[in-house]
């Protein structure tokens, strides 16, 4: 009885001895090869869908299209505005965003750039731009913004599942 128990603790002893890295290069990992060739083409795809996206959410912005905006953003989506969460856009839409749409004659973004990098059904994106907004008031509002997206693609396409966009007045 003794030995067997001498020789499962000899076991057990030996294999935390034999470091994790080398016990990794000694198993099979011939199933993982088509998982890891997938992930690999998969941050290898083109990120043109989700690009299209964020630039059409721009493109309806500009045009205080509020429907074209529903439209490129996740029903269970979450908005977060200048250090304050809006929830999602539907009510961002509702409480916030809409009511202003009705006060603006002009909005125009200048100096675009956006950065896209997508992982498998995901993607993340960041933004920088400039905005100019006249109101039917006669206030002019110039701002440099930011902006950080996670979107999700399913059969419907790409949607903005996450948008968090800051801005402040420029700095010459």
């Amino acid at each position: 009885m003794t030995k067997p128990l001498t020789r499962i603790a000899a076991t057990a002893l030996v294999a935390t001895l034999i470091p994790l890295p080398a016990f990794a290069q000694q198993m099979d990992h011939s199933s993982h090869a088509n998982h890891q060739m997938h992930a690999m083409d998969a941050s290898a795809d083109d990120v043109a869908g989700a690009e299209e996206t964020l630039k059409a959410y721009r493109t309806a912005l500009e045009a205080r299209d509020a429907q074209a905006m529903r439209a490129l953003f996740a029903e269970d989506s979450a908005i977060f505005e200048n250090g304050k969460a809006e929830g999602s856009f539907a009510n961002y839409m509702e409480h916030h965003l809409g009511p202003e749409l009705d006060a603006i004659v002009s909005f125009t973004f200048t100096d675009p750039t956006l950065t896209v990098t997508r992982m498998g059904h995901m993607a993340h994106a960041y933004e920088t731009y400039g905005y100019r907004i006249e109101l039917s008031d006669g206030r002019v509002i110039e701002r440099d913004g930011v902006a950080t997206s996670v979107l999700a693609h399913d059969a419907d396409g790409w949607r903005i599942v996450q948008y968090h966009s800051s801005s402040r007045a420029p700095r010459n």
